[in-house]
């Protein structure tokens, strides 16, 4: 798939801030006055600013309010209601922490689930799609959740539940690339299936359906060397994890703690960049790229 800039940025920002809501909400840390309205504006900046980006990959934003109509089939609609309603219900329960000094438990554990709910919509929106093998995972929404829940709690200043929660990520994000690298293969699917004529034997194009670029092949082609790509694996799991975690198990302090928080930010970032870059979408086949 073409790695459009707006669907990273809103994966990233908006998971790591709907999981800094999902802590607030639950009390971690169960801050008031100024320094809560500090961590909610993070918390409302980074998830506001993540579903703002998403509209700019579509073709008429201005119609983005009809998705709402279809929350009944569609995950992109129950996205939408999950991250309006979590956005209001944590708005009052900031209201509560920073003007009252008042932590209302039913209101703040029912606005973190509905925060988490948002992160789970979000990744399903790609497991649905049975024409990315790569997406079409049980590990795709384990490692939107694992993600969201390390970079929450990395916010939050939550040492120890970062720590663990960032070693589950890593394991997460090692499982997805390599149940992800055979995924393609493992559908079944290739040219012989999608043409109809696999029974006859072997099936190759005999020519390229286009001597031109086209719509399909800008969005849903992009292919990356595998060589290039080990690289930003390395570059993404170092910047993610393993560097957040040396930082973490260093004597604290506030500099150490920025430094985690921006190191897991670019690694999330390049993480996301291959996700959407090595989805292999069966379209592919037809043009040869696969």
């Amino acid at each position: 798939m073409h790695p459009a800039p707006s669907v990273i940025i809103f994966t990233t920002l908006s998971g790591l801030g709907f999981g800094l809501l999902f802590f607030l909400g639950l009390g971690f840390p169960a801050v008031s006055g100024l320094v809560a309205f500090v961590f909610f504006a993070i918390a409302f900046g980074l998830s506001v600013a993540g579903l703002v980006a998403s509209t700019f990959h579509l073709g008429h934003p201005e119609r983005a309010w009809k998705a709402f109509t279809q929350w009944r089939s569609s995950w992109l609609s129950r996205e939408g209601w999950c991250a309006v309603i979590a956005l209001i219900v944590m708005g009052l329960y900031a209201v509560g922490a920073v003007f009252l000094g008042q932590h209302w438990r039913v209101v703040g554990v029912f606005g973190a689930l509905f925060s988490l709910a948002t992160v789970f919509t979000t990744s399903m929106i790609y497991t649905q799609l049975r024409t990315v093998p790569r997406w079409n995972m049980k590990l795709t929404p384990a490692l939107f959740l694992s993600f969201s829940l390390a970079g929450g709690a990395l916010l939050g200043g939550q040492v120890r539940i970062a720590l663990v929660l960032l070693l589950v990520a890593a394991l997460v994000q090692l499982a997805y690339w390599k149940q992800g690298d055979g995924a393609l293969a493992a559908s079944g699917t290739d040219l012989g299936t999608a043409t109809g004529l696999g029974s006859r034997g072997a099936v190759r194009a005999f020519e390229p359906p286009h001597t031109g670029t086209n719509y399909l092949l800008r969005e849903f082609v992009h292919v990356v060397g595998r060589k290039h790509a080990q690289k930003l694996r390395v570059i993404a799991f170092a910047l993610a994890f393993v560097l957040p975690i040396v930082l973490l198990l260093l004597p604290f302090n506030h500099v150490f703690g920025l430094l985690a928080v921006l190191s897991h930010l670019a690694g999330v970032a390049t993480s996301r960049w291959l996700f959407f870059a090595q989805a292999e979408h069966v379209v592919g086949l037809y043009y040869g790229k696969r």
